[in-house]
């Protein structure tokens, strides 16, 4: 089987929305793009309050060489630019602007014949459309594509696990646009001579498998490896060793082992940005739950207010006790719904009961469940105990800075302690210590 040692079974909650075809959003209310949607340096903005801007147009360039520029998803006057609320409670620069309904677009330019162009003009489309990873990650693309030593590089790997519960966005996206998953991933292919493809999808998803076999055919370069389902299957560092067997650790990048990977709606955008000329400015975003009317999946525009999204769902049928920005697993829960879609945003999760709220915490047993779970093969307990400490010499000693933060360990555990928030918290200072180290 194509997989890993660890992993878990949640009730992944997909059967909710996984056969709801995409609905395209148009947006209500005024549209806000945070200056950070992306890993590295915020955006610095390159329009003023009162100025008229349209679809596709750019708002905010990159500030640095780890950045991403923006471009607003409507047309519309610019309205402030200052900061508001995003999901994670924080408050970020961002740039308003209000929505006059007309979708006036400027002129895109499309590349009819995009395989011809050269590996530089490709990378510098994808670089100019400010794709970044969409998985969650929000790692600019282009440095992704960009490798010191391209030719070393074996496989291009196409993230279709979708192993976090609940969401459905890739999977409407393989059923639906599977055409542009391929030539997203044909793009890539070609910027590395030595490279082969990988369509990975997990196996309770046969209907994606058939379909994207039958549009690769013909392609003798791309393979459609079927991952044995299981959570956190669609994890970089697991789905490197489920389809090539060449493991990572976390200080290596993915292109230490001969390997690039991108998730389906990074690729979709890929291949939008080298064919047809345009830059980022939608994506797929799942509302779901059981306090949500109708479950739907939404291509929404970026900076689209998460009311207008419930409100389009049909409403709450019944109050929700947590929603979630994302997945259970892996997402942040949220406070406040007055919050836009961001290049980020794969999902708004609306649960009538809150597992986590309602459970009580008590002493750990030591019955190792943790450790039989673990994809990164440590000792969640130990770690846990030591970051409560704050022993960070310990914590490292015991390799705390391999675990991947998936959850399964929180997930499992009988006496529900919350290890992945403790051991969590104590990489974040680590790698902050290291990067005021870094410094001096």
């Amino acid at each position: 089987m194509f997989t890993f040692r660890g992993g878990i079974h949640p009730y992944d909650g997909k059967d909710i929305s996984k056969d709801r075809p995409i609905v395209n959003y148009l947006p209500k209310g005024e549209m806000v793009y945070p200056l950070s949607q992306h890993i590295g340096a915020p955006a610095e903005p390159v329009v003023e309050i009162g100025e008229r801007v349209l679809v596709g147009q750019l708002i905010a360039k990159e500030n640095g060489f780890v950045s991403a520029p923006i471009y607003s998803s409507v047309s519309g006057t610019v309205k402030a630019i200052g900061p508001r609320r995003v999901i994670t409670g924080d408050h970020v620069n961002s740039i308003v602007i209000e929505n006059d309904h007309q979708y006036e677009e400027v002129e895109f330019t499309p590349n009819p014949d995009y395989m011809n162009l050269s590996k530089e003009e490709k990378i510098a489309l994808v670089k100019k459309a400010g794709i970044v990873g969409m998985g969650g990650a929000g790692f600019p693309t282009f440095i992704k594509l960009s490798p010191k030593e391209p030719d070393k590089i074996d496989y291009v790997i196409a993230n279709c696990a979708e192993c976090e519960p609940y969401l459905t966005s890739d999977y409407r996206i393989m059923m639906e646009e599977g055409q542009k998953l391929v030539e997203g991933l044909r793009i890539e292919l070609s910027l590395f001579d030595n490279a082969r493809g990988i369509l990975a999808v997990e196996d309770n998803k046969p209907d994606c498998i058939k379909i994207l076999k039958d549009l690769t055919v013909s392609d003798d370069k791309i393979t459609v490896i079927p991952l044995k389902t299981k959570y956190p299957q669609g994890s970089e560092r697991h789905l490197i060793y489920a389809t090539t067997k060449r493991a990572i650790n976390s200080d290596m990048l993915p292109a230490d082992a001969g390997c690039i990977v991108n998730n389906v709606d990074t690729i979709c955008s890929i291949y939008q940005a080298v064919a047809e000329g345009k830059p980022l400015m939608k994506r797929i975003v799942t509302v779901t739950g059981d306090c949500i009317k109708t479950p739907t999946n939404f291509r929404v525009p970026i900076g689209t207010n998460y009311h207008e999204l419930i409100d389009e769902a049909g409403g709450f049928i019944k109050e929700p006790e947590k929603i979630v920005s994302g997945g259970p697993m892996m997402g942040f829960a949220i406070f406040d719904l007055d919050v836009p879609a961001t290049k980020s945003s794969s999902a708004l999760l609306c649960l009538s009961h809150d597992d986590v709220a309602h459970a009580n915490e008590t002493t750990c047993i030591n019955c190792g469940r943790c450790v039989e779970v673990c994809p990164g093969r440590v000792i969640p307990s130990k770690l846990a105990d030591f970051a409560q400490n704050n022993d960070k010499e310990q914590f490292q000693k015991l390799n705390g800075m391999e675990c991947c933060e998936c959850g399964c360990c929180s997930f499992i555990c009988p006496a529900k302690r919350q290890l992945t928030q403790s051991i969590k918290s104590m990489r974040k200072e680590i790698l902050a210590d290291r990067r005021k180290g870094a410094k001096k």
